[in-house]
């Protein structure tokens, strides 16, 4: 008789009322999570951890490398007696997700696999803020089109090479479950309906598509690569527009209806510049790239090139020691600790990360900022938090994207179709 799978989830018996469908699904993202924790493990050794039974997790084992989601590496002898077995590695070779981004200025796309290996990375200047959505959706899906053949090619050969999500970074109020951008101000886009758009345009494949904020991607791109991840962070966006997304307590804070985040659109100064939402005065008219090149280096201001070429022409202005340059982003920097102290009075966080143009600059900015900070911080030194610069820069809500397809699939492994049946090795 089989062996009952049982857990934190519990099993299926005659009056439980689990279903036995979610008790494996968390199971087998158990074991994998716990293959993917200590890069090589033995059956004995995950049964340990796990504290399911040596049997169970053979089984799992079976259905994970039947998915392609791990694979068997060399010989390994747990204890003293018995046949060596083999031991167990994260795979996912076979396994692709794809992330995009829609920006002000550029258009993106990154294809990696399972364990985070990039097999695609693309970068196109678009002027989105001149583009109708539909021809930036055109674009955007010939891009897509491109990388998922590229990522074929990459894949030609093996057996079940899989497309497990794409997902979309998009700078705006996005309504996460309906995939739909409610209002992108920089853009000027209300009510776009991208996933159903980029659906119907990518008609030869059926990966599931989802939307989301790029401030949210950033933030967990970063969140996720820090060995030790903090338990409350803020990313900063730092290009056109200025959003924040917000991590509290190691989840993400989407808000009641998703809209969190929107700090850009905070006013600062009633009788400020225009902003793009319709209002005076946002935090963005002060720390927005547009209003820094203004301040700091008025002729790029005019130039039409990627942001992250302004910005590291920005850079190179400040470490010239040229005056305009260092004014401008001093300035630039009081305001942005004005900002800061606002979220750091609301959430407390560990972090504050500095993504963009902000990243990029963030040593003429975080002196300064910090300053700011310490002034408004209405707890004092004890609530200044740290603000450091972007691990990925101008990259991180892509791979954001790519990041959160594969968690999807770290933590719901029965999302990726069995090739067939695949005996359980022997420990």
């Amino acid at each position: 008789m089989p062996e009952r799978e049982t857990g934190e989830v519990g099993w299926r018996g005659a009056s439980s009322g689990v279903d036995q469908t979610a008790v494996r699904r968390a199971n087998l993202a158990r074991v994998l999570d716990e293959i993917r924790r200590a890069g090589v493990a033995s059956r004995a050794e995950i049964a340990a951890r796990s504290r399911l039974t040596k049997a169970t997790v053979s089984n799992l084992a079976a259905d994970l490398l039947d998915r392609g989601l791990i694979r068997e590496s060399g010989l390994r002898r747990d204890g003293a007696v018995g046949r060596p077995g083999r031991s167990l590695e994260l795979d996912g070779s076979e396994i692709t997700a794809l992330g995009l981004e829609i920006n002000s200025k550029y258009l993106a796309a990154r294809g990696t696999d399972l364990a985070g290996r990039v097999v695609v990375q693309q970068r196109l200047g678009f002027d989105a803020m001149h583009a109708s959505p539909e021809s930036t959706i055109d674009r955007l899906a010939k891009l897509a089109l491109d990388a998922i053949a590229e990522l074929e090619r990459a894949e030609s050969g093996r057996a079940g090479s899989y497309l497990a999500g794409i997902a979309v970074a998009v700078p705006g109020l996005v309504d996460v479950p309906a995939g739909k951008v409610r209002y992108a101000p920089n853009l000027e886009w209300r009510s776009i309906p991208i996933a159903e758009a980029l659906r119907d345009r990518l008609e030869r494949t059926s990966a599931p598509i989802v939307v989301d904020n790029e401030a949210n991607l950033s933030a967990l791109a970063e969140w996720h690569c820090t060995p030790d991840p903090t338990a409350d962070l803020v990313y900063l966006t730092g290009e056109v527009g200025i959003g924040a997304g917000l991590i509290t307590d190691g989840r993400l804070l989407r808000g009641s209806s998703g809209f969190s985040g929107e700090i850009g659109h905070i006013p600062v100064d009633p009788e400020g510049q225009p902003c793009g939402c319709g209002r005076h005065g946002c935090l963005e008219t002060k720390i927005g790239l547009r209003a820094v090149l203004q301040a700091a280096a008025p002729d790029l201001a005019a130039d039409e090139c990627d942001p992250q070429e302004q910005a590291h022409a920005l850079l190179q202005r400040a470490e010239n020691g040229g005056p305009q340059a260092l004014a401008g982003l001093e300035e630039v920097g009081r305001w942005l600790g004005i900002g800061i102290s606002v979220l750091v009075n609301l959430l407390n966080p560990d972090a504050v990360v500095l993504g963009g143009y902000l990243g990029t600059v963030a040593p003429y900015l975080v002196p300064t900022a910090m300053r700011e900070l310490r002034a408004r911080a209405v707890a004092g030194d004890a609530a200044a938090c740290r603000i450091t610069a972007s691990t990925f820069g101008f990259t991180a809500a892509v791979r954001g994207a790519t990041s959160i397809v594969i968690e999807e699939v770290l933590q719901n492994p029965l999302r990726i179709p069995a090739r067939g049946a695949v005996p359980a090795a022997a420990d």
